[in-house]
């Protein structure tokens, strides 16, 4: 087994009202209940980015803003991008990046 980190993107956000919130934390939990021991770390969603570059250059966040990350433990990259097909995030619009985690 390896880890892989989830990378999301793009989507609605958090919803600022707490109803809708609320139907959305339910659905992650709900998608984490089903990957069970998979789940290696919850992560966190994301807030503002900046980037630095080479000689320190600052610019405002990536090109595709990161709005959240999660650690999953999977037998092959194949097997995580199956269990990131059902990300709430892909409701919405936005996406998953899947990265194995080089163990070093």
């Amino acid at each position: 087994m390896a880890n892989y980190m989830f990378a999301y993107s793009g989507g609605n956000g958090v919803a600022a009202d707490a109803a809708e919130r609320d139907a959305q934390m339910a659905k992650w939990g709900q998608w984490f209940g089903q990957l069970g021991s998979a789940v290696v770390d919850g992560g966190a969603p994301t807030g503002t980015a900046k980037t630095v570059g080479p000689g320190g250059s600052v610019s405002d966040g990536g090109s595709r803003a990161l709005t959240g990350y999660s650690i999953v433990s999977a037998d092959s990259l194949d097997s995580a991008v199956e269990l990131a097909k059902g990300c709430p995030v892909l409701e919405t619009g936005g996406a998953v990046d899947v990265y194995e985690a080089i163990a070093m």
